[in-house]
């Protein structure tokens, strides 16, 4: 069943990149958000949805996830190449920034799996992709939080510049840096929820889990930040860095409450070796 829904949104791959005149679907279009845009697309991934592709611009989709080949070939690649009734697509958060959305999904996507995925859109269509994947934990962390659960309501819209600030300073000035002795600025107390799976809650359990790594000879480095994105109280962060001595991603979402960092979320991704790569524009390009 799965193959035919994937042969099904192949066919309309190729069908949309000969041809993107239909007015149907570009009043269809121009009635959703891009956040429902993007959110239609993930979906399809699972439900075969053909509309959602038209979403897409079949002449310019630029792909940044490194296992991918570049442009509507390249996704339709991947979609011919999931194992039969594997797919499976659950969008936990989606937020709006700009000319971007970005989610936070539950998948399973050759394998169980939690991802961030960013997209950009130029005149309501999708033009250029960005995600993190890792493998989704099988046990809770050691709060008894999972990698997705906690709140997903947006508030405090009015605060999103604030919050988005909040965010770029402590990125630069603890993740970068390293100032820890500044970090009681950041929080409330030790009231703080945590969702890695190897890290428990409160500013204290983080403290913990780098002393742990330290232990162990696993240093983690953030050495560069790409891009801050933010609706009210969510804030995403996009940066560069190493762990263990392995060039790394890191997407980390956290969730702001009366100016200081509530929660987190987190999806660190190992970046592939050049050699590796299907395609050449770089898992932070354009950002």
């Amino acid at each position: 069943m799965k193959k035919t829904i994937a042969s099904a949104l192949v066919m309309a791959l190729v069908s949309l990149t000969a041809c993107n005149d239909d007015s149907n679907t570009n009043e269809e279009s121009m009635t959703l958000s891009n956040k429902e845009k993007a959110v239609a697309v993930l979906n399809s991934i699972e439900t075969g949805d053909e509309q959602a592709i038209s979403y897409i611009n079949p002449l310019e989709y630029t792909q940044h996830n490194l296992a991918v080949g570049d442009g509507l070939a390249g996704f339709g690649a991947v979609l011919q190449a999931l194992p039969e009734g594997s797919a499976r697509v659950n969008v936990i958060r989606a937020f709006e920034d700009g000319e971007f959305v970005f989610t936070h999904t539950d998948y399973n996507f050759f394998g169980p799996k939690i991802g961030f995925d960013l997209f950009r859109f130029e005149d309501g269509l999708i033009v250029e992709h960005w995600d993190n994947l890792i493998v989704k934990s099988e046990q809770l962390n050691p709060s008894g939080h999972s990698q997705i659960d906690g709140t997903t309501t947006i508030t405090d819209l009015d605060k999103t510049a604030e919050n988005k600030a909040l965010v770029t300073d402590f990125v630069d000035t603890i993740l970068v840096k390293g100032e820890f002795d500044k970090l009681a600025n950041y929080f409330d107390g030790d009231n703080y929820l945590q969702h890695n799976p190897q890290i428990g809650d409160g500013v204290s359990g983080l403290g913990a889990a780098i002393e742990a790594m330290a232990q162990q000879g696993i240093e983690m480095l953030y050495t560069k930040n790409y891009k801050v994105l933010g609706e009210g109280n969510f804030v995403l962060s996009i940066s560069e860095g190493t762990l263990g001595g392995e060039q790394t991603s890191f997407y980390d979402l956290f969730r702001i409450e009366n100016g200081k960092i509530a929660e987190h979320w987190d999806v660190i991704e190992t970046i592939a070796p050049i050699s590796e790569w299907k395609n050449n524009n770089g898992k932070f390009g354009g950002l």
